[in-house]
């Protein structure tokens, strides 16, 4: 559960490295998080017989203006740090703009390990230097 809120935590800390694990457990928690509030609003929804109301679409609204006020800051901060702990600028982010093939891309960023050792964004978050498995 730690690494879920983590980047809650370092709320708008764009600086330093951030792990994959921290990256991903951060992405799992948003996935309950808004499968949570999609069924709240489903069953919610359900019960307004059809008639758009404060229980159907404005429910809706006040939940995801409220995600996104909470969680789009971290988790673009989280996305940068990944990309810095890859040796890469932050800026890569804007990749998501590219249509059909951009999130693919960042996807793939993601799923890759980081550099060993330190690099120009800070130390390494697996601890450690650069080291062998087999020496």
């Amino acid at each position: 559960m730690e690494w879920m809120l983590m980047p809650l935590k370092r709320y708008a800390d764009f600086s330093g490295r951030s792990r994959r694990q921290e990256y991903w457990m951060f992405a799992l928690f948003q996935l309950l998080v808004i499968g949570g509030m999609a069924l709240l609003i489903g069953l919610v929804g359900g019960f307004s017989n059809g008639e758009p109301g404060f229980l159907g679409g404005g429910l809706m609204i006040v939940l995801v203006i409220a995600y996104l006020g909470l969680f789009l800051i971290p988790g673009l901060a989280v996305t940068v740090r990944r990309f810095h702990d890859q040796d890469k600028s932050g800026w890569f982010i804007l990749l998501n703009f590219i249509p059909y093939i951009g999130g693919i891309i960042v996807f793939i960023f993601m799923c890759l390990e980081g550099t060993k050792g330190p690099n120009r964004f800070g130390e390494d978050p697996l601890g450690g230097g650069a080291q062998d498995i087999f020496g």
